[in-house]
């Protein structure tokens, strides 16, 4: 695990498909909105803005799921992306995807592997 990892939130606070957990993370000297969801087993996190125009995705805090628990959704253009790796899979943000951040599940935790990211 790199020296400058961080706890995000415990391991079980995130539920495949369920809710996410929002965070900050300093991106270029400016704290960002992020979030970490977990898909297939897996914790992913990503910077909390849609590809299209940067508004944050969440519908209601914390959740980013669409309906059918398979795609991370924006509230405000329905743009759909991929949990697994934030890729646009349809809608308004034209091909442009989430900006992934990295992280690590261990211990019963999800750190953040970087202090300061640069996407």
């Amino acid at each position: 695990m790199a020296a400058d990892a961080r706890v995000i939130c415990l391991s079980a606070d995130l539920l495949d498909g369920g809710p996410g957990v929002r965070f900050t993370v300093r991106v270029h000297d400016i704290e960002e909105p992020a979030f970490a969801v977990r898909w297939r087993g897996r914790a992913a996190a990503y910077l909390n803005r849609c590809g299209h125009v940067p508004v944050e995705l969440d519908w209601q805090p914390t959740e980013f799921f669409d309906d059918s628990k398979l795609y991370l959704i924006c509230a405000t253009h329905g743009a759909l992306y991929s949990p697994q790796d934030g890729r646009c899979l349809g809608g308004r943000c034209n091909g442009r995807g989430l900006t992934p951040l990295t992280v690590e599940e261990r211990d019963g935790a999800i750190y953040l592997t970087a202090s300061e990211q640069k996407p």
